[in-house]
């Protein structure tokens, strides 16, 4: 009986003293707000805040690095309606699109950060990444939903005006900052503004010029839906002076269009255990 207390003892000594230690491997999901900069938002207005999420896997390499692989969804947009431009007002132009990426990226700590360890349980940090996204841009015009891109508002359905045709997705950069801390064992939680720098300037269905309202109505048959022609220029709905006239600028060409999440992240990783030696 002795010898079983004694066996009894040593083993529960040997596991009080057993250290918890978590994989490399790490799960997570973020949910928060996307918001749209380019030809519609050149001012970097915040009137028309759309919603995000995302899946994501981390592998932390060191306490300072980790790589960063995941899928997203943003819902983006806005109106002409809230520039303080006057000429933008009267352009009167509106869109919006859901966002879907997948991409690869890397989070770079300040501080050391270790999970389960109370002296390194929380750090800013940078991210940076390469992803790939789709979208497609509509508006709402008599309650009804049209996608933008088919119907050529500024000309791409014309053999003429085909270097302004663009595809339904594009590639982004994005960079931002984060926070992060470990709440309990393996599960962390983060606060971060990532921002997207894309290769597209048609996220917004805006980019160059307009190419006149004749282009629309005097070809028959024509190369676009009857739509297209209210589409192409909206500013007859608020003025009774179109301003549409060929050759007058529609879009900033020479800036590429942008968009932001900001997210709340919950992720976790699964503890290993060891004794120590």
């Amino acid at each position: 009986m002795k010898k079983f207390l004694f066996v009894a003892v040593l083993l529960i000594s040997q596991l009080s003293d057993a250290q918890v230690f978590y994989r490399k491997s790490e799960f997570g999901a973020a949910i928060g707000s996307s918001h749209y900069f380019g030809d519609l938002n050149s001012n970097l207005g915040f009137s028309q805040i759309g919603y995000s999420g995302a899946l994501f896997y981390k592998y932390n390499f060191t306490h300072y690095i980790a790589l960063k692989l995941g899928g997203a969804y943003g819902n983006v947009g806005y109106s002409d309606k809230f520039s303080k431009n006057y000429y933008q007002q009267l352009r009167n132009l509106s869109f919006k699109s859901n966002i879907y990426e997948i991409g690869v990226g890397a989070d770079f700590n300040f501080f050391q950060y270790a999970i389960g360890d109370f002296e390194h349980r929380f750090t800013p940090y940078v991210s940076l990444g390469f992803n790939m996204f789709w979208y497609d841009p509509y508006t709402t015009y008599d309650n009804k939903r049209y996608y933008l891109r088919p119907l050529g508002t500024e000309g791409q359905n014309f053999e003429e005006y085909k270097s302004r045709r663009y595809k339904n997705h594009a590639f982004n950069f994005p960079i931002g900052l984060g926070f992060k801390f470990w709440l309990s064992k393996g599960l962390t939680i983060s606060l971060e503004a990532i921002n997207r720098s894309t290769t597209t300037d048609y996220l917004d269905d805006v980019s160059t010029t307009y190419i006149g309202i004749d282009k629309f109505t005097n070809v028959d048959p024509g190369p676009y839906p009857e739509v297209s022609s209210i589409l192409q220029d909206r500013s007859p709905e608020v003025t009774t002076t179109p301003i549409g006239m060929k050759d007058r600028q529609r879009g900033i060409s020479t800036t590429k269009d942008q968009y932001m999440f900001f997210q709340v992240g919950l992720s976790f990783r699964l503890p290993t255990y060891r004794c120590p030696e």
